[in-house]
Order: structure tokens, then sequence, then C-alpha cells
């Protein structure tokens, strides 16, 4: 039997993006503040979880939703079972925006809006892909359980609790359509490191306040420092700095204090080196003035050591593995207040087989700190080898398709491929695609979009035909 899967796909092109439209018109931030039982991460996941299983419940698959962390739906029988593993949740919009970032257009092809990249674009890629197989009744001999999940930008604590409460056994393997093409079979480790400080000040300059970064898995776009004391030509030294370094500036007064921003470019914490770290700019700039006792400590930290230091060379953590690659290393979330009596910059390290979360947290207590503490969350570095049926049928899936020549490859990003031993990363990018994940303007190629639908709808008839 051939299947044009591409032409299966063209003839449901429309029903695919008003779908997907459906759940990027949903703002799915987390939102801690308006937490409780029925919204463990805030409305806006839940709502999004819900219209994802509306649209499987429409199309005729029995689904679950587990206390509203996550959900699923089944279709196919058999003993094995394949887990498609998505999620609903984005981080958030933050600023710089040609377009609202929850109203999806379409300009020139490419589909903006948050989440059209990461990962609701993917996700119904995916769909559609496991739709055709149902409606053209193919056959199959292993289940398939599509799970969406609602905060894997956070902490996975929604698979945590699906894992434990959701009553079904764990699929044998899986695959998650949250990264790139050809595949990914290796993930690093990924831990956060939070260093601690004091809040108190000397010098004759004084820092009042120092705030920068949304989450820990994403670049500071920019950060805010309210100042005060001797701060000689401030305003001048400032237009200095950012020509020199090719970013934007806000100076503004409050409360008689100076009120200083520096704007730079978000992105994916897994690839730092990509954006431009608001926060240790700021930092690099104030660095001039007369700063001391933990404030200082604070900004020379911030603005000397982790400034471009994405491999953590000036830490002293870098390391390499000849499979995994290098650390990575993301200076994500800054919160300085003089009154308070713990300060914090958060480290965001994607490390490789060879080191590990104490290693690198033992070399950190050597800064001046009052310490250093992990986070609850982590992962241990994931590889599923290629010679595995899984990766063996994804690759030739892809090379079928394509033609292009599949390889693995190893990510310092965290997707759900991970939650099983036998779990890869499959799509939706394509090599040589522009990555916008966690920045401004996100995007999908509509077009892509298709190309990794039909991809999906062939690889997962393969897995379990």
């Amino acid at each position: 039997m051939t299947i044009d899967f591409k032409a299966e796909v063209e003839k449901r092109r429309e029903d695919l993006l008003a779908d997907l439209f459906s759940l990027l018109e949903i703002n799915s931030e987390r939102d801690d503040s308006l937490a409780d039982a029925e919204h463990p991460f805030g409305p806006g996941p839940v709502k999004a979880l819900h219209k994802f299983l509306e649209i499987a419940e429409r199309d005729g698959y029995p689904t679950k939703n587990v206390d509203n962390y996550a959900g699923h739906f089944e279709y196919g029988d058999g003993d094995e079972v394949l887990g498609i593993f998505a999620h609903m949740d984005v981080v958030p919009a933050g600023s710089g925006w040609d377009t609202d970032p929850y109203t999806p257009t379409i300009k020139d092809g490419k589909l903006y809006a948050r989440g059209s990249s990461d990962d609701k674009g993917p996700t119904v890629a995916c769909y559609y892909g496991l739709k055709i197989i149902k409606e053209l009744g193919l056959p199959i001999s292993k289940k398939v359980r599509f799970v969406v999940g609602t905060d894997e930008e956070s902490g996975w604590a929604d698979m945590d609790y699906y894992f434990e409460h959701s009553g079904v056994k764990d699929p044998d393997f899986s695959f998650s359509p949250d990264a790139e093409f050809p595949i990914i079979n290796g993930e690093k480790g990924n831990i956060t490191e939070y260093l601690h400080f004091a809040g108190e000040n000397s010098g004759s300059a004084r820092l009042h306040r120092f705030t920068g970064g949304l989450r820990e898995n994403m670049v500071p776009e920019s950060a805010t420092a309210l100042v005060s004391g001797a701060l000689p030509d401030l305003a001048d030294k400032l237009a200095a700095f950012v020509a020199e370094y090719q970013v934007t500036f806000e100076l503004a007064e409050e409360a008689g204090k100076s009120k200083v921003t520096i704007i730079g470019k978000s992105a994916h914490g897994a690839s730092p080196q990509s954006g431009i770290n608001g926060a240790t700019y700021l930092a690099r700039f104030l660095n001039q003035f007369d700063f001391a006792g933990p404030a200082k400590d604070y900004l020379a930290i911030a603005g000397d050591i982790l400034f471009e230091d994405h491999k953590g060379e000036a830490l002293g953590v870098a390391h390499a593995d000849e499979k995994m690659g290098a650390l990575s290393m993301n200076a994500g979330v800054f919160r300085f207040d003089e009154t308070a009596t713990d300060n914090t910059i958060a480290l965001n390290f994607r490390y490789p087989k060879g080191t590990s979360p104490e290693a690198i947290q033992t070399v950190l207590k050597k800064l001046p700190v009052v310490d250093v503490t992990l986070s609850e969350q982590g992962h241990t570095p994931h590889y599923v080898p290629m010679e595995d049926p899984l990766v063996a049928t994804l690759l030739d899936v892809y090379e079928r398709q394509t033609g292009l020549r599949g390889h693995e490859q190893v990510i310092g990003g965290g997707t759900f491929g991970r939650l099983l031993k036998r779990g890869v990363a499959y799509g939706a990018m394509f090599p040589g695609y522009t990555d916008t994940m966690h920045q401004a303007n996100e995007f999908a190629d509509v077009e892509d979009l298709m190309r990794a639908a039909a991809i999906y709808a062939e690889a997962i008839y393969e897995l379990v035909k």
C-alpha cells in the first residue's frame, strides 16, 4: 500500500490551521499568582489543555484529563504503547513583538504567535499525522497514547503528577514533537543553581534594586537597576557603553534615584550565545562605579564573570564530552533588593556526561556568595543509541520524505523526549530553519508545518503498523 501522506495533509490544511489558531489564541503562560487546586499552574495552561482535549473528543478519541496537570487520548489496541508527548504551556511573551503574540498572524508564509514553534504548532502537526492514520483506517498493531502537559517550560511538575496519577502503564517507547529534524536522540543534563547574596550596600554608590529575566530557560531580554549616590557622568558613560556594545538603554528618575535599563535580545536558555543578556550587560556597565559589599559582589559576578560566559569558562565549570558536546550556562533570572535578606542569580546549566550538579555547585561556592543551592527539578544526561529501532525508523522516514541524510543529534535543550528510557525528540524544525523559540516574534513556517505533519503521519504508521 502506497500512501501519499503529503497529499493527505494538504486535504486537511485549513482544518489543521483552524485548530492550531484556536490553541494559539490562548495565553497559556504559567501564572502562579492565579494557581489553585483547579488550576495548578494558573488558568491559561488549563484552558489550552481543555481545548486540545476538546479537539480530540470532536474527532472521536477517548480522552483523559489528569486533574488539569496533563491529559491524553488513545488510539488503537495492542500490548505495546507508543507515547507521543507534547505540551500546551508557553514561556511569557515578553516585549518586542511586531504583532500581538496571542493573535496568530500569517505574514509571508510565516505564522507568528507565542507557541507557534514551541510547541503548539508541532503538536497540531503531529496530531494531524495521527488523524490521517485514523481517518484512512490504516491497520495498526500497537496503541498510540498522545499526551499533552502544561508545565514543560517550567519544572515538569505536570509530568511528575501525570505519571503518578494517570492510572495507565508507561508507554514502551516515545517521541516528542518539540525540537528538530532529523532527530534528537541525546539531551544534556539540565539543572538550575542559585547564587545567594545578602542585601547590604557600602561604598559611595548604592544599588537599591536590580531585576532581570522572566524564566531560567530564557536569556533576559532586559534588566533594570535603581541606583543612587556617586554616579559621575552617568548619562554620558551610559551612552558610550551602549554605543560600544550595540545595545539600547533607558534612563529615568524614580523618587530621586536613577533608573537604568539595558535592552538586549532574548533567546532560548539552551542557546545563550544566540541572545544578548541584558542583565549581565547592565551589571558590566554599573561595575565602573564605587559599589561595595554584597551589592558590589552581585554586580561583579553578574558583569565580569557571567558576562558572555556561555560555556562556564570564567566560572571554572567548563566541561565537554566527545559525544554530547560542551556544557552551556544561561544566567536567566536576577533579583536584588537592598531590603531583602536573600538575593539571587539563577544559573541554568545544560551539562554533558562527565560532570554533575554537585560538582558544579562545589566550584560555585568558591565565589563571594552566601550560599549556592540547586533547583528541586533537574534532569540527567539522556541518550538513545542509533541502532535502537525507534531511532532507525524515524531517521528512515525522514530520509524518504525529505531526500536528506539523517543523523543523530545531541542538544542542550530539554524536551519530553527524555521522559522514557526509549524516548527521543523528533521535529518539527528542519535543518537551516531560523529558531525563534522563546524569542519575540516567534514564528513557524506554514509549509514546514505541513511537511512535518506528513512526516509524523508516516513515522507513526511505521512505528505501530
